[in-house]
């Protein structure tokens, strides 16, 4: 080479593509690797945050997910349900039974006519499965009165077995056909003896 013969002149901005392109292709690069990742298709995952199949303890002022929308005007004057600020930190749902629920009792000529509420502190879903097995829960809690001594039914201490026994039996079906029960307290609405 001669030292008239030129050198071919670099072309101004070169250095600048020399060190975006390897920007931008790193940048491809990681957008994709995060985005398998994030997928889960590399690096094992995220392991799945699963819900808890059973019902759990609604806080008061806590939203249930599981509880049916109020419609606009329903409720007492028209607004929401107010919660007290002292005892139990968790709110209270109660299911009345429509019908009331007539058994003889054991070793006995008398009837026992009631009226019953079950409670849960539980989300909405033990309502919805007390509705979904009220035939089921009927006949249990039919049995329950049936396997009660007359005597029973006379005393305060004795009724009080007799609602711990109900709840007993909402809950043995409630567990045998959803896995879970939820049902605090069963009260009496109505006791009629005969």
């Amino acid at each position: 080479m001669s030292d008239k013969e030129e050198k071919p002149k670099k072309k101004k901005g070169g250095g600048m593509m020399k060190i975006l392109m390897p920007v931008g292709l790193l940048a491809v690069g990681g957008g994709g690797v995060f985005g398998l990742v994030a997928a889960g298709v590399i690096g094992g995952g995220h392991a799945e945050v699963k819900e808890d199949p059973n019902p759990k303890l609604i806080r008061k002022g806590e939203v249930d997910p599981y509880a049916p929308v109020a419609k606009e005007g329903e409720g007492e004057g028209g607004g929401a349900d107010v919660e007290g600020e002292g005892g139990s930190e968790f709110r209270t749902v109660y299911y009345n039974f429509p019908e009331d629920f007539t058994s003889n009792l054991r070793d006995s000529e008398a009837l026992l006519q009631v009226n019953i509420a079950a409670s849960t502190r539980r989300d909405y879903r033990v309502i919805l499965w007390m509705k979904k097995h009220e035939l089921a829960i009927r006949s249990a809690v039919l049995i329950a009165i049936a396997d009660t001594p007359e005597e029973d039914v006379y005393s305060p201490v004795g009724k009080d077995r007799l609602q711990k026994r109900l709840t007993a039996a909402i809950n043995k079906v409630l567990t045998g056909t959803e896995g879970f029960g939820g049902v605090d307290a069963v009260y009496f609405k109505t006791f009629i003896v005969q």
